[in-house]
């Protein structure tokens, strides 16, 4: 009997105490700093924090840094973005790393508003090395943009530009091109509007500039970069197969070289595409080949998001007598610009069909939207 109660106390003492149960558990430091000073949302900051701590013993360095931040024209939603993208910047150097970048980016043309803006589209800048990346980059491309406007167009347009090594990745392409016989005035506008192009490995850039000169362009002709970026987005057995589909459209090559040369982008976009698009001008618009060999830009603009839903738009009112019809040579109700063709074709209009811009709304959305005028009903005021 003693050694059966010896057996209960030892199992009794042998089992170890329940947990206390709280019934929430208190924030850690990051997700407080996060939400309360950092203005991120629960769910936000809770994510940051996944991947990014803060040390709770020094408080005042990230505090220090959203002072800087806010100097600089940064909001407290800039601020949110640019945690969300790159919490690292908390941790970040204020002397030795964000002043100095932020001095220098100010100096260059990132004044004001402009700041937040390149930061946010590339918050990378501000890990990369401001003597042996940023301005490195900024100098060879001063070589052939010759002011800072033009510099802070390309940069705006490429922020990647101030975090990749140039002289690695821009300048043997930048070389060969120039060995092509490719222009200084060109080289400019391939910078400023198309650095992506450049990016591929030298014998691409060398293979596409002899495809596009073999098309018989000059490295001076006013549409040479344009060739030369869409030539060097494809491969050769690509190229053949948009002519192949061209060709089964009713196009001869003498046709698709003509286009390409008025407008290259006519056959920047996939085969598919091009199939879709021409089958819309020729089945539903009634258009010929040769209107489109003339009027190649055409082939640039979506089908589904700007063509289709301004024809049925003229269609509609042209039911309604309120135009004459759809006689425009130079299609100028597809080629203004949005804001145009709304005052135009449907302000001009709204109180003899009101349920126009409704329609033609619709039609932007609804891509698989199929219509019979005579089915569907605008009633006149």
């Amino acid at each position: 009997m003693a050694n059966h109660f010896i057996r209960l106390r030892f199992l009794h003492s042998s089992v170890p105490p329940l947990p206390t149960i709280t019934p929430t558990s208190s924030p850690s430091f990051t997700v407080d700093f996060l939400i309360n000073s950092c203005g991120l949302s629960f769910k936000s900051a809770l994510s940051v924090s996944e991947k990014f701590q803060l040390n709770d013993k020094t408080p005042q360095k990230p505090q220090s840094i959203l002072q800087l931040l806010k100097s600089h024209h940064f909001s407290d939603n800039h601020v949110a973005q640019l945690i969300v993208k790159w919490p690292q910047v908390l941790n970040c150097r204020i002397h030795n790393n964000l002043e100095p970048k932020f001095e220098y980016l100010v100096k260059i043309g990132f004044e004001g508003e402009l700041l937040p803006q390149i930061i946010l589209s590339n918050p990378y800048i501000l890990e990369m090395s401001l003597v042996s990346r940023i301005k490195p980059s900024v100098q060879f491309l001063r070589l052939f943009l010759d002011n800072d406007e033009k510099l802070l167009v390309a940069f705006k347009r490429a922020p990647w530009l101030l975090s990749h090594n140039m002289k690695i990745l821009l300048k043997p392409n930048v070389d060969a091109l120039m060995r092509e016989g490719v222009p200084a005035h060109a080289m400019e506008r391939l910078l400023i509007s198309y650095p992506r192009s450049v990016l591929l490995k030298p014998q691409k850039i060398i293979d596409a500039v002899n495809s596009v000169k073999n098309l018989g362009f000059e490295t001076t002709d006013r549409m040479f970069i344009q060739a030369f970026r869409v030539m060097v987005q494809m491969s050769e057995s690509t190229w053949k197969k948009k002519i192949e589909v061209m060709k089964s459209m009713g196009f001869s090559e003498d046709d698709i070289l003509k286009a390409f040369k008025r407008f290259p982008q006519c056959l920047s976009c996939s085969e598919e595409n091009i199939r879709k698009t021409l089958d819309f001008y020729f089945n539903t618009m009634k258009l010929d080949p040769q209107t489109i060999i003339v009027n190649p830009c055409l082939l640039g603009y979506s089908i589904e998001k700007r063509v289709r839903p301004r024809y049925h738009v003229l269609k509609v009112l042209e039911s309604k007598k309120l135009i004459k019809g759809i006689k425009d040579k130079e299609f100028n109700h597809i080629k203004i610009g949005e804001n145009n063709f709304l005052e135009k074709y449907i302000d001009q209009f709204i109180d003899e069909v009101p349920s126009l811009l409704e329609f033609y709304l619709g039609m932007k959305e609804d891509k698989s939207l199929v219509v019979d005028l005579e089915e569907v009903s605008f009633p006149l005021q």
